[in-house]
């Protein structure tokens, strides 16, 4: 994983002003990004929360070149600059980045972010990933986590929330064959300037997924949005990793090991209705099967600590119970 580097804030690409909410993980994470590639920058920015709160008109917090695009294409978009650079010989020292939330980047725009990596067109693609569309109304989207309640997917008697697993999208982006993908999180700050810098020494097409908290959304404390979001990786909820030239490198394990899903889970709302219904103990094993899942992808069957096995083999133990004949 990369290592923290010294990060300047001396010329800001992305200018105080803007108007996210408080403690918005997705305006820390995309200051740092913006910050990290520079004012030699051309932005290309889908609908969304990070283009409706840093181009209020008349004002815009940028300062360097940016676009806004439709929900779904981002990255068209950004092919088009990419070309347009490349035809007039500028593209050299000119940072291509398209950026968007996970709606406009897993589901609406995936088709124009498939097709520009496909053609190997040179840009960085960011994915701010606050798991569903907060901009417009906190809708589930195919990065929403499992059993998260949203406004299209409520909990309730008859519904847990969301019920489809979280979308492997760096996968997706690997199978393109690109030189880099990375996964990041507002909550480990210091090391995405590193990352940022590594992606964009290759040529051809990038991506970077960051987790983004969203204090409205997730109906969480704003003051701790960072600690959330460590403790989204300490219980291996969300895996930090990139893949370069095809080679796996996960982020280090946390000093004090894995811990329990709950930590993560209770200081959320969207997740509250595990905590009271009388069966929600079973669906917290799920979660904490599927955390085990990750922690033994990245770091090995030995890293899974007793108490996530246990998970996985009561929830193997639940799973084998509906699926029995009545």
């Amino acid at each position: 994983m990369a290592s923290p580097v010294p990060f300047d804030y001396t010329n800001r690409v992305l200018k105080p002003g803007y108007t996210s909410c408080l403690g918005c993980g997705e305006a820390l994470a995309m200051r740092i990004v913006a910050q990290a590639a520079g004012p030699r920058s051309i932005f290309t920015n889908c609908t969304g929360c990070s283009e409706i709160f840093t181009s209020r008109y008349p004002q815009s917090s940028w300062s360097a070149p940016w676009i806004h695009s439709l929900f779904e294409n981002s990255a068209a978009i950004a092919s088009g600059v990419y070309y347009a650079l490349k035809h007039k010989k500028k593209l050299e020292g000119t940072n291509v980045i398209a950026m968007g939330g996970d709606g406009g980047t897993a589901d609406i725009g995936l088709q124009c972010l498939s097709g520009a990596f496909e053609r190997g067109d040179e840009m960085l693609y960011c994915c701010w990933d606050n798991e569903a569309y907060m901009n417009t109304g906190i809708q589930r989207s195919s990065l929403t986590p499992l059993d998260a309640s949203t406004t299209t997917s409520p909990s309730g008697k008859a519904s847990w929330g969301n019920d489809r697993p979280k979308k492997d999208l760096p996968a997706i982006m690997a199978a393109h064959g690109i030189p880099y993908v990375g996964v990041g999180s507002c909550g480990y700050y210091r090391e995405l300037p590193a990352m940022v810098k590594r992606a964009l020494s290759y040529r051809g097409p990038k991506y970077l997924q960051v987790h983004a908290v969203c204090p409205l959304g997730w109906r969480s404390d704003p003051a701790q949005t960072a600690v959330l979001a460590r403790l989204a990786f300490e219980t291996g909820c969300y895996p930090l990793y990139e893949i370069i030239e095809g080679q796996t490198k996960p982020h280090r394990p946390p000093k004090e090991g894995w811990k329990r899903v709950e930590e993560y889970l209770k200081p959320q709302g969207r997740f509250r209705h595990l905590f009271r219904a009388a069966d929600g103990a079973e669906r917290i094993v799920r979660i904490q099967a599927g955390a085990a899942a990750n922690i033994r992808k990245y770091y090995g069957d030995e890293a899974v600590p007793a108490f996530a096995k246990e998970a996985e083999a009561k929830a193997a133990e639940l799973a084998a119970k509906a699926q029995a004949p009545a």
